[in-house]
């Protein structure tokens, strides 16, 4: 299993830097060396769940996803990092996000009294 990760991670830099031997090319790693992917934990009160997602991948994606996975509809709840709500249009980059931030996920408060 370890060699098949090395496989996997040499394909992200090969794919990273088509011009290979280029002085770019030795620059890039060191610039994107966090990979293209990183792994995001998203936890509400109750459940802790990770996702891959590519730094550029809009949070939408995995906020469904997270919403199905939880039988949640995404208007119930909000998805907040670092104090701050998260927008669907957000993506890793936008964020500043680094591997294994953490999302986390409130309902939605609505109303006040009854």
């Amino acid at each position: 299993p370890s060699s098949q990760s090395l496989i996997l991670k040499h394909q992200i830099t090969m794919s990273g830097s088509p011009d290979n031997g280029s002085p770019g090319a030795a620059e890039k790693p060191e610039g994107a060396g966090q990979s293209e992917h990183l792994n995001i934990k998203v936890t509400d009160n109750n459940n802790e769940v990770f996702f891959k997602i590519k730094r550029t991948t809009a949070l939408k994606k995995l906020m469904d996803a997270f919403c199905e996975r939880q039988g949640k509809a995404s208007s119930s709840v909000r998805f907040l990092f670092d104090g701050s709500r998260v927008q669907p249009t957000d993506s890793p980059d936008t964020l500043d996000m680094q591997d294994g931030d953490t999302l986390e996920v409130h309902q939605e408060q609505i109303g006040g009294a009854d």
